[in-house]
């Protein structure tokens, strides 16, 4: 049966990702964190914010939008704390995600 699961976890398609480098790395006890997965988010981690907010990279939405979609998780003070050059890059990666196959498609001819 393990054979039958693994060989439906591969079927099954992977939530786009995208690394973001840290400016400045978030320290955390002894460790220090200097990138940041983002995962396309789903329906549901954009529940409680609007969608305008998070394209135009509202503050507000992005810190309760984040700790949901990155990996490791990043906390609302960590956000409210972070390098505002770095939110700017999470953000932009989450908005980008939000837009739609065509509209990349116009953007990158």
């Amino acid at each position: 049966m393990t054979e039958q699961t693994d060989a439906n976890v591969a079927a099954l398609p992977r939530t786009p990702t995208e690394t973001v480098e840290l400016d400045s790395p978030i320290q955390r006890g002894k460790t220090t964190v200097s990138e940041i997965q983002v995962r396309k988010p789903k329906s549901g981690a954009l529940r409680g914010v609007s969608l305008s907010d998070v394209i135009q990279m509202d503050v507000q939405a992005l810190t309760r939008v984040l700790p949901r979609i990155t990996e490791p998780s990043l906390t609302e003070p960590e956000l409210r704390d972070m390098d505002p050059a770095d939110l700017f890059q999470l953000g932009n990666v989450v908005s980008n995600f939000l837009l739609p196959k065509r509209l990349k498609a116009e953007a990158e001819s």
